[in-house]
């Protein structure tokens, strides 16, 4: 395990683990077998049954933060662009960023993209509810 120093990561894993939980094994998520959000199907060669959470985090900070450029960008850009790529996957992230004018538009946009996924029927709303997270989570630090 890498010793992860970096403060801003350290306090936005703790947001994506609020919403990415404990296993499981949903058979109407393509990812299949998942643990704080890491998913059989990404990561096959791992027990994602007995991940644990420190793996989960480095697992976070080399695929997803530095992989998005999460530590090259200012707040609330980075909280977007990790828990966007962690949840979306980095190319659909910066798809969004790119096409977006605020961290509202972002989130926004977010939450429309996830209305047309096929599996929304099961989770739109938990989706929403996380944008809904993310966007309480910026005010409460004076996002404009």
């Amino acid at each position: 395990m890498a010793v992860i120093k970096d403060e801003a990561f350290l306090e936005f894993v703790q947001f994506v683990f609020k919403w990415e939980g404990g296993y499981v094994n949903d058979p109407n998520d393509s990812g299949g077998e998942t643990k704080y959000g890491i998913t059989k199907r990404w990561y096959p060669h791992l027990d994602i049954k007995n991940l644990t959470k420190e793996e989960a985090m480095d697992i976070y900070y080399k695929d997803y933060w530095l992989r998005a450029g999460c530590d090259k960008k200012f707040y609330p850009c980075n909280l977007l662009m990790f828990d966007t790529s962690v949840h979306m996957g980095i190319f659909r992230a910066k798809q969004i960023a790119e096409a977006s004018l605020s961290w509202q538009d972002f989130i926004l946009r977010r939450i429309e993209y996830y209305t047309k996924i096929p599996s929304a029927q099961y989770y739109l709303k938990g989706w929403i509810n996380r944008c809904l997270g993310l966007w309480k989570e910026i005010k409460s630090k004076g996002g404009h």
